[in-house]
């Protein structure tokens, strides 16, 4: 009662063998297109998510040039910053989301991917540009 069934090994795998079968795919798409966002978006986050993080990290960088000016890019570009342990780094994107509009302060708090930048000196920064934005607290 309310306790969550453990996914069966054969449905974890089966889950694992289609993500890799979409990244195939989208590596194809990017291929014949460097330009194209959406596969790019897809790509970076099948990357992530299946434990790619520098292939991941290669690919927001590759979008941060691409859309300089999006902040959901960038903060993508700081989740995975973070995940490799580039943690001041992960500052630098995140506040440049932030001026670019970002304001999803819920969700930073407690996005699993910046759990290393959230422990680092650094990241006293973005508590203070938090505190900027009224809907934060």
């Amino acid at each position: 009662m309310g306790v969550k069934p453990t996914p069966a090994k054969n449905e974890i795998r089966g889950n694992l063998r289609d993500l890799d079968i979409e990244i195939g795919f989208l590596e194809g798409v990017v291929r014949r297109d460097g330009r194209y966002i959406d596969a790019l978006r897809l790509l970076g986050d099948d990357y992530t998510r299946r434990g790619r993080v520098n292939e991941g990290l290669k690919v927001d960088r590759r979008l941060a040039r691409l859309c300089p000016d999006d902040p959901l890019i960038q903060y993508n570009l700081a989740c995975s910053l973070s995940l490799v342990g580039r943690c001041r780094d992960s500052v630098k994107a995140l506040k440049q989301a932030f001026s670019l509009g970002y304001r999803d302060i819920k969700w930073l708090r407690k996005d699993p991917d910046l759990k290393e930048a959230r422990k680092h000196p650094a990241f006293v920064e973005i508590e203070e540009a938090i505190k900027q934005f009224p809907a934060a607290e």
